[in-house]
Protein backbone atom coordinates (compact mmCIF):
# COMPACT_ATOMS: atom_id res chain seq x y z
CA UNK A 1 0.00 0.00 0.00
CA UNK A 2 2.78 2.34 0.58
CA UNK A 3 4.05 2.04 -2.55
CA UNK A 4 1.23 2.46 -4.43
CA UNK A 5 0.71 5.78 -2.40
CA UNK A 6 4.08 6.76 -3.32
CA UNK A 7 3.83 6.17 -7.13
CA UNK A 8 0.43 8.70 -7.93
CA UNK A 9 2.18 11.28 -5.74
CA UNK A 10 5.24 10.54 -7.71
CA UNK A 11 3.53 11.03 -10.67
CA UNK A 12 1.28 13.81 -9.84
CA UNK A 13 4.53 15.75 -8.69
CA UNK A 14 5.86 14.66 -12.35
CA UNK A 15 2.57 16.24 -14.16
CA UNK A 16 3.08 19.36 -11.85
CA UNK A 17 6.65 19.96 -12.34
CA UNK A 18 5.91 19.30 -16.37
CA UNK A 19 3.19 21.80 -16.39
CA UNK A 20 4.82 24.37 -14.47
CA UNK A 21 7.90 24.21 -17.27
CA UNK A 22 5.87 24.33 -20.03
CA UNK A 23 3.42 26.99 -18.71
CA UNK A 24 6.87 28.98 -17.74
CA UNK A 25 8.45 28.64 -21.28
CA UNK A 26 5.42 29.45 -22.73
CA UNK A 27 5.97 32.99 -20.71
CA UNK A 28 8.79 33.99 -21.52
CA UNK A 29 9.52 36.11 -24.90
CA UNK A 30 11.17 34.38 -27.28
CA UNK A 31 14.89 35.37 -27.64
CA UNK A 32 14.63 36.85 -31.06
CA UNK A 33 12.50 39.77 -30.05
CA UNK A 34 14.51 41.01 -27.05
CA UNK A 35 13.07 43.26 -24.27
CA UNK A 36 13.25 47.12 -25.22
CA UNK A 37 14.11 49.55 -22.47
CA UNK A 38 13.26 53.16 -23.26
CA UNK A 39 16.10 55.72 -24.14
CA UNK A 40 16.46 56.91 -20.40
CA UNK A 41 16.57 53.55 -19.11
CA UNK A 42 18.93 52.68 -20.96
CA UNK A 43 21.35 55.69 -19.94
CA UNK A 44 20.19 54.90 -16.85
CA UNK A 45 21.53 51.71 -16.95
CA UNK A 46 25.04 52.57 -18.45
CA UNK A 47 25.73 54.98 -15.90
CA UNK A 48 24.61 52.86 -13.19
CA UNK A 49 26.77 50.44 -14.00
CA UNK A 50 29.89 53.11 -15.04
CA UNK A 51 29.31 54.72 -11.60
CA UNK A 52 29.07 50.99 -10.01
CA UNK A 53 32.43 50.17 -11.60
CA UNK A 54 34.21 53.56 -10.26
CA UNK A 55 32.96 52.84 -6.63
CA UNK A 56 34.65 49.09 -6.80
CA UNK A 57 37.91 50.26 -8.42
CA UNK A 58 37.99 52.31 -5.12
CA UNK A 59 37.31 49.51 -2.95
CA UNK A 60 34.04 51.20 -1.67
CA UNK A 61 30.57 49.01 -1.97
CA UNK A 62 28.04 50.72 -4.48
CA UNK A 63 24.67 51.80 -3.04
CA UNK A 64 21.33 50.54 -3.89
CA UNK A 65 17.79 51.78 -3.86
CA UNK A 66 16.28 51.09 -0.67
CA UNK A 67 19.59 50.49 1.45
CA UNK A 68 19.19 52.91 4.27
CA UNK A 69 21.86 54.61 6.02
CA UNK A 70 24.13 53.39 8.72
CA UNK A 71 23.47 53.19 12.11
CA UNK A 72 27.11 52.86 13.72
CA UNK A 73 30.00 55.32 13.55
CA UNK A 74 32.19 53.24 10.61
CA UNK A 75 29.15 52.64 8.76
CA UNK A 76 27.99 56.05 8.38
CA UNK A 77 31.67 56.87 7.78
CA UNK A 78 31.44 54.65 5.16
CA UNK A 79 28.56 55.96 3.62
CA UNK A 80 29.94 59.36 3.74
CA UNK A 81 33.00 57.93 1.78
CA UNK A 82 30.89 56.17 -0.58
CA UNK A 83 28.44 59.67 -1.01
CA UNK A 84 32.23 61.77 -1.38
CA UNK A 85 33.39 59.35 -4.12
CA UNK A 86 29.85 59.29 -6.45
CA UNK A 87 29.22 62.87 -6.21
CA UNK A 88 32.67 64.39 -5.43
CA UNK A 89 34.11 66.46 -2.05
CA UNK A 90 35.10 69.66 -1.54
CA UNK A 91 34.37 72.73 -3.51
CA UNK A 92 31.96 72.55 -6.40
CA UNK A 93 33.39 73.33 -9.63
CA UNK A 94 29.92 74.12 -11.63
CA UNK A 95 27.33 76.10 -11.00
CA UNK A 96 24.51 77.46 -12.51
CA UNK A 97 22.27 80.27 -10.46
CA UNK A 98 18.86 79.61 -12.59
CA UNK A 99 16.35 82.64 -13.65
CA UNK A 100 13.95 81.77 -10.38
CA UNK A 101 17.55 82.71 -8.25
CA UNK A 102 17.95 79.20 -7.36
CA UNK A 103 21.80 77.92 -7.83
CA UNK A 104 22.18 74.12 -8.17
CA UNK A 105 25.59 72.90 -7.67
CA UNK A 106 27.89 69.65 -9.36
CA UNK A 107 31.02 68.22 -8.65
CA UNK A 108 33.55 66.96 -11.37
CA UNK A 109 35.65 64.79 -9.31
CA UNK A 110 32.97 61.95 -8.74
CA UNK A 111 32.42 58.80 -9.95
CA UNK A 112 28.97 60.09 -11.44
CA UNK A 113 31.33 63.21 -13.15
CA UNK A 114 33.26 60.59 -14.46
CA UNK A 115 30.27 58.69 -15.99
CA UNK A 116 28.29 61.52 -17.45
CA UNK A 117 32.20 62.50 -19.22
CA UNK A 118 31.92 59.16 -20.53
CA UNK A 119 28.50 59.14 -21.70
CA UNK A 120 27.75 62.54 -22.75
CA UNK A 121 31.31 63.21 -23.92
CA UNK A 122 31.05 66.73 -22.20
CA UNK A 123 30.02 66.47 -18.23
CA UNK A 124 30.89 70.69 -18.30
CA UNK A 125 28.45 71.13 -20.93
CA UNK A 126 25.83 68.18 -19.98
CA UNK A 127 25.76 69.48 -16.21
CA UNK A 128 24.98 73.08 -17.80
CA UNK A 129 21.90 72.50 -20.43
CA UNK A 130 20.58 69.52 -18.20
CA UNK A 131 20.06 71.76 -15.57
CA UNK A 132 18.39 74.25 -17.70
CA UNK A 133 16.12 72.21 -19.57
CA UNK A 134 14.90 70.23 -16.08
CA UNK A 135 13.98 73.48 -14.56
CA UNK A 136 12.01 74.88 -17.72
CA UNK A 137 8.69 74.65 -16.25
CA UNK A 138 9.92 76.37 -12.69
CA UNK A 139 11.25 79.08 -14.93
CA UNK A 140 8.22 79.37 -16.65
CA UNK A 141 6.07 79.41 -13.52
CA UNK A 142 8.95 82.42 -12.36
CA UNK A 143 8.48 84.71 -15.28
CA UNK A 144 4.36 84.13 -15.40
CA UNK A 145 4.83 82.96 -19.21
CA UNK A 146 3.74 79.94 -21.02
CA UNK A 147 5.84 76.80 -21.40
CA UNK A 148 5.89 76.98 -25.07
CA UNK A 149 7.50 80.88 -24.93
CA UNK A 150 10.54 79.60 -22.09
CA UNK A 151 11.28 76.53 -24.12
CA UNK A 152 11.76 79.35 -27.24
CA UNK A 153 13.63 81.55 -25.37
CA UNK A 154 15.96 78.19 -24.23
CA UNK A 155 16.23 76.96 -28.25
CA UNK A 156 19.64 76.62 -28.12
CA UNK A 157 19.97 74.73 -24.66
CA UNK A 158 16.98 72.18 -26.34
CA UNK A 159 19.43 71.60 -28.79
CA UNK A 160 22.36 70.80 -27.02
CA UNK A 161 20.33 68.73 -24.68
CA UNK A 162 19.22 66.47 -27.60
CA UNK A 163 22.37 66.42 -29.30
CA UNK A 164 24.34 65.03 -25.87
CA UNK A 165 21.39 62.97 -25.16
CA UNK A 166 21.58 61.26 -28.30
CA UNK A 167 25.46 60.56 -28.17
CA UNK A 168 24.59 59.78 -24.41
CA UNK A 169 22.03 56.61 -26.02
CA UNK A 170 24.65 55.77 -28.55
CA UNK A 171 27.54 55.00 -25.59
CA UNK A 172 25.11 53.70 -23.42
CA UNK A 173 24.19 51.27 -26.11
CA UNK A 174 27.62 50.34 -26.77
CA UNK A 175 28.76 50.14 -23.17
CA UNK A 176 26.10 47.69 -22.28
CA UNK A 177 25.96 45.61 -25.22
CA UNK A 178 29.94 45.49 -24.45
CA UNK A 179 29.53 44.70 -21.20
CA UNK A 180 26.71 41.90 -21.71
CA UNK A 181 29.61 39.95 -24.20
CA UNK A 182 32.16 39.75 -21.81
CA UNK A 183 32.60 36.92 -19.83
CA UNK A 184 31.03 37.28 -16.39
CA UNK A 185 32.72 35.77 -12.67
CA UNK A 186 31.25 33.40 -11.09
CA UNK A 187 28.24 34.95 -8.93
CA UNK A 188 27.34 37.99 -11.34
CA UNK A 189 24.15 37.23 -12.51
Amino acid sequence: MHTTTARPRAAALSLTLCALLLVGGCAQVPRATPHVLAPDDIIRAAQQRLTDRCLTRQGLTPPRAGQRPGTTRAARERDERVADALFGAGRTELSLTLPTGYAVRAHTDGCLAAAQQTLYGDQRRWFRVSTVVNNLKPEAAHRDRSLSSVRAMHRTELADWRRLRAHALTRSKSLLRASSDAPRPHGDG
